[in-house]
C-alpha cells in the first residue's frame, strides 16, 4: 500500500522516495550511519546540517555518483539501486548542483536542451524555443530572451535556467544544492518563488540549504543531520534557536544533562 502525506495545500502527496539505515564509508571513515528520509510529492524538505554533517555524501548517494554502503533506497514503494547519474536522472531524480554547469557562450534555450536536443542530427530550432518558452512562461520565471546568452543574465536567472533544464525530463525529484548562495536579496527571493511553483507542480523537492531563514521560508520539513546520522525533523514554524539546538548537537547536551540529573534524583 502506497504511503501519502498531507502536503502544504492539504492535499495527499504520493511517498515517492525511502531512505532506510543508508550508511556510507569511505574505508575507516564513516560520512552517513543509518539516515532514514521520506520525500514525498508537492513538498519540499529542507536538508541542513553544519559542514561535516553528511549533506554532500547523502546528495551524492541519491544523484548515483555514490553507492551506499548499506541501506535501501526505494523509489515509489520498490528497491531500486542509483549505480549512476545517469540511472538517477533515469528513475526520475534530477540534481542541479552549486556550480549549475551552465554554457555562458550559449542561450537560453541551448543550455536548456544541451545534451537532450530535440533532433540532434538536424536541430528544431522552433521546437526547442516553444518548449523552452511555454516551460520558462508556466514557472513565471523572469526571463528577458531565451535566446539571451548565459553569461549576460544574473546570479538568479542562472539558477532558473538551471533548475528549469531539470525539469525538462519531467523528474518527480528535483534536489537543488545551496540554490541561493551568493545571491542579493532580490535575486534569493525570486529562486525561493521559483522552489515554490516546482513543488506546486508537484514536484518533491529537496533543498540543501546553511540559510535558515530560506529554509523557514520554503520548506515544508527540514531534516537535520548531525555527524553522518540524523537529529531531528521539524517543521518550517520550529525556531531557528531550536533548529541550530539540533545542528550544533546543543540539544544533545540538554538531554543528557536533564537524563543525568534524573539519575542523581533517583539515587538520591
Amino acid at each position: 500500500m502506497t504511503t501519502q502525506a498531507t502536503t502544504h495545500a492539504g492535499q495527499k502527496g504520493e511517498l515517492l522516495l525511502r531512505l532506510k539505515g543508508i550508511s556510507k564509508q569511505f574505508g575507516a571513515v564513516t560520512a552517513l550511519s543509518d539516515i532514514e528520509l521520506d520525500i514525498h510529492a508537492g513538498e519540499v524538505v529542507a536538508l541542513v546540517g553544519d559542514n561535516g554533517a553528511g549533506k554532500s555524501t547523502l546528495v551524492k548517494v541519491l544523484a548515483g555518483v555514490h553507492q551506499p554502503s548499506s541501506g535501501t533506497i526505494e523509489y515509489r514503494g520498490r528497491a531500486v539501486s542509483l549505480s549512476s547519474p545517469a540511472a538517477a536522472l533515469e528513475l526520475g531524480i534530477a540534481t542541479v548542483f552549486q556550480d549549475l554547469a551552465l554554457c555562458e557562450n550559449l542561450d537560453v534555450v541551448a543550455n536548456l536542451f544541451l545534451g537532450h536536443e530535440i533532433n540532434p542530427w538536424r536541430l528544431d530550432e522552433v521546437q526547442m524555443e516553444v518548449r523552452a518558452w511555454t516551460l520558462l512562461q508556466e514557472l513565471a520565471a523572469r526571463i528577458p530572451s531565451v535566446r539571451e546568452p548565459i553569461a549576460s543574465l544574473s546570479g538568479g536567472q542562472r539558477q532558473t535556467v538551471a533548475i528549469a533544464r531539470s525539469l525538462l525530463l519531467d523528474p518527480s525529484i528535483i534536489m537543488l544544492d545551496e540554490p541561493t548562495a551568493a545571491l542579493g536579496v532580490a535575486q534569493t527571493a525570486e529562486v525561493l518563488n521559483l522552489i515554490e511553483r516546482v513543488r506546486d507542480r508537484g514536484h518533491g523537492v529537496i533543498l540543501i540549504s546553511h540559510n535558515m531563514e530560506d529554509v523557514r521560508a520554503v520548506a515544508d520539513r527540514i531534516v537535520v543531520l548531525r555527524l553522518g546520522r540524523n537529529n531531528g525533523t521539524f517543521t518550517a514554524e520550529t525556531s531557528q534557536q531550536d533548529l541550530v539546538a539540533a545542528i550544533t548537537g546543543a540539544n544533545e547536551n540538554a538531554v543528557s544533562r536533564r537524563a543525568a540529573r534524573h539519575q542523581e534524583l533517583t539515587e538520591e
